[in-house]
């Protein structure tokens, strides 16, 4: 596939946010273009840390067995008091619930690596680095995207483009967005090392106020250290002296240069885009919102965006929803990344303080948190990290169960195949419409939401008795699905691609929510005389 012409979706910035967006559009039949200003991924081992719903995402792009190879299954986050002593564990809730660990270690120019070798091999993928981006025509139809390579000035046209450029982003820029927040003169050392000693598949959180410290441990030997810098240590983006360096982690490790990866001075930033849809464009990752480090968010956030938008664009594309649902984007993953930036910047005052009082207070608050069933399962499980839970955008709220909630992923038996198997990969890419112990009469009156967004129709069995159904069934194994849909029970429950519960209805109720679920779709739904929903 040439780069001139039109593509579907043009994707600003080879990153993980872009690479991921591209590997999750090509995998519903999206053309994409890939156009990224280096002339390569990135050496640099930014991001170290990936999260179950970013595993879940590589899932649904039919890639995941190609990432898991760099990533190592880790056990979450260790947090020390200001004299070194273990406060506490957080290991973050259900385990697996998503089909992956909760907080996984990686480095960053290895997943990329992957990801751009999955998409050489995808024919609806161009790939196309030394391309950097000049400008954006907004038509009523396209985007006429301007670009220039080594060989002179390009313009490709695209029905949407995903601004997935960092936070210096030419798709934000170049169209006037700003950006509101705050920007932080705390400076930080991040050094980047060979040949570790460490072996934890934990991160470690050090809150001693004297130097707050971050340590987090890879695969093969790597480790990353991150020091609070004080005044005369070091500006941000100026390179440390080696010296600076081996002061800092000599009370872990001797280290020699050749034994350093990656060493910079940073300083962050909390600030979210004023607006993530820009006409045909979109902002997604540290274009859309950047963060404090101390969550380790900021990658994931980003991904998060990728699985949010990607699948609406593709329906869009194949006709299933209308071009007005993409607004939904920005009212769903705002809120969510919004109360990101703020934990971390909570997270970041509270464990990373270099005040001895406050730190003295922190330890106190932890220890008799730690005392109380509640306070010790708000820590040790991360509920302190805000929930993903969808109020406005394609829910229904007024549903028989609760909307805007992911549904895990939990192994399940297919009794058409007679294999076990994650629920996902029963439900399949799309749109799912799932009934919860209900007979085969009840599904009268869905088959327009069926047709309309080609849903797959699944009935789950929960409890002790075989249904007997003609739709495909899936049993529980291991109390899993019934944890996930138990407040769904004799309902019907409608998935997003994206395994959020948009809607949920009893089947008396069948024909009203056909009607509210067929206004997203492009065409309008009447009632003929007779009273039957049609869709025409």
């Amino acid at each position: 596939m040439t780069l001139s012409g039109t593509f579907d979706v043009v994707v600003c910035g080879a990153g993980p946010v872009g690479l991921t967006a591209a590997a999750l559009l090509a995998a519903r039949g999206v053309t994409v273009a890939v156009l990224e200003q280096h002339s390569s991924t990135s050496d640099e081992p930014k991001a170290i840390s990936i999260d179950d719903e970013a595993l879940r995402g590589f899932q649904q792009a039919g890639i995941v067995d190609r990432v898991l190879p760099v990533v190592m299954p880790g056990t979450g986050t260790r947090y020390y008091d200001r004299h070194g002593q273990e406060l506490f564990h957080a290991r973050g809730p259900e385990s697996l619930r998503l089909g992956y660990p909760f907080k996984n270690p990686f480095a960053q120019p290895d997943l990329e690596r992957v990801l751009v070798r999955a998409l050489a091999e995808t024919p609806t993928v161009r790939l196309s680095f030394d391309t950097r981006v000049v400008g954006f025509d907004q038509r009523p139809d396209h985007v006429d995207v301007h670009a220039v390579t080594p060989d002179g000035e390009i313009t490709i046209e695209a029905a949407y483009v995903l601004g997935c450029d960092g936070g210096r982003s030419a798709t934000r820029l170049l169209q006037g967005v700003a950006m509101t927040g705050r920007s932080y003169d705390d400076v930080w050392l991040v050094v980047d090392t060979l040949d570790d000693a460490h072996t934890e598949r934990f991160a470690m959180h050090h809150g001693d106020p004297d130097r707050p410290h971050v340590i987090v441990p890879g695969r093969d030997g790597r480790c990353r250290y991150e020091f609070r810098l004080f005044a005369g240590e070091g500006a941000p983006q100026e390179q440390p002296p080696f010296s600076l360096i081996e002061k800092l982690v000599s009370r872990y490790r001797t280290i020699t240069p050749a034994q350093v990866e990656r060493a910079v001075n940073y300083s962050f930033n909390a600030v979210v885009a004023d607006e993530w849809m820009i006409g045909r464009s979109f902002l997604l990752g540290d274009a859309a919102h950047m963060m404090p480090p101390f969550a380790g968010q900021g990658l994931n956030s980003g991904i998060r965006d990728a699985i949010n938008l990607t699948w609406k664009i593709a329906d869009v594309l194949a006709g299933r929803l209308a071009p007005t649902v993409l607004s939904s984007y920005q009212r769903e993953r705002l809120p969510h990344a919004l109360a990101t930036v703020h934990m971390s910047e909570r997270l970041g005052r509270w464990v990373m303080t270099t005040k001895p009082g406050l730190a003295r207070v922190r330890d106190a608050a932890v220890t008799h948190a730690l005392a109380t069933p509640a306070g010790r399962a708000y820590l040790e499980e991360m509920r302190y990290r805000p929930p993903q839970r969808y109020t406005d955008g394609l829910v229904i709220p007024e549903s028989r169960g609760p909307t805007g909630v992911f549904i895990g992923q939990p192994v399940v038996f297919d009794t058409v195949d007679h294999h076990f198997r994650r629920l996902d990969e029963v439900l399949g890419p799309g749109w799912a419409l799932v009934g919860v112990e209900l007979g085969d009469l009840s599904w009268a009156g869905t088959e327009p939401v069926t047709a309309a967004l080609a849903a797959t129709t699944v009935e789950i069995g929960q409890n002790e008795h075989l249904p007997r159904t003609a739709h495909r069934l899936v049993l529980d194994v291991d109390g899993g699905l019934a944890r996930e849909f138990a407040a769904y029970r004799g309902s019907f429950v409608l998935l997003r691609p994206d395994h959020v519960v948009a809607a949920s209805w009893r089947s008396a109720d069948s024909a009203e929510f056909a009607g509210r679920v067929l206004a997203w779709a492009p065409r309008t739904t009447t009632t003929s005389s007779e009273g039957v929903l049609t869709h025409g």
